[in-house]
């Protein structure tokens, strides 16, 4: 099993309309697919979708691994909101990464990049 990586909403979106890069979508497919819960909302809230895009949401969601809100992700989420000033989906959606030792794919590589023992991947600027 190679590296594995937690696909933050903007990049789900990107890829369920086609417009993510071929090696970020490579990425996604090449093992079964993680997600933080945040995402797991943030994708179903979605007020302009389309039945068409519900449906691909709901797919992706049940084809993927969803990782709840558990205790050790808690706590990683209030000592990284101590020391850093991200919103809190972002900073849960770090500390997910962190906790499961995964890289986080993201488009929004500047809300993260203080925090420095994240690893991250922007697939748009490959």
């Amino acid at each position: 099993m190679g590296q594995r990586y937690l696909i933050d909403t903007n990049i789900v979106i990107a890829y369920l309309n086609g417009t993510l890069p071929d090696i970020a979508a490579y990425l996604i497919e090449e093992e079964r697919p993680c997600i933080s819960v945040i995402t797991r909302i943030e994708l179903l809230v979605w007020r302009n979708a389309s039945e068409e895009h519900i449906s691909k949401m709901h797919e992706f969601i049940n084809a993927s691994i969803v990782f709840n809100l558990e205790e050790q992700i808690i706590l990683k989420t209030i000592e990284l909101r101590k020391q850093h000033r991200i919103k809190l989906p972002d900073v849960i959606i770090a500390a997910t990464a962190l906790t499961h030792n995964l890289q986080l794919i993201t488009r929004n590589s500047e809300d993260f990049k203080n925090i420095g023992e994240l690893q991250i991947i922007n697939p748009f600027v490959l």
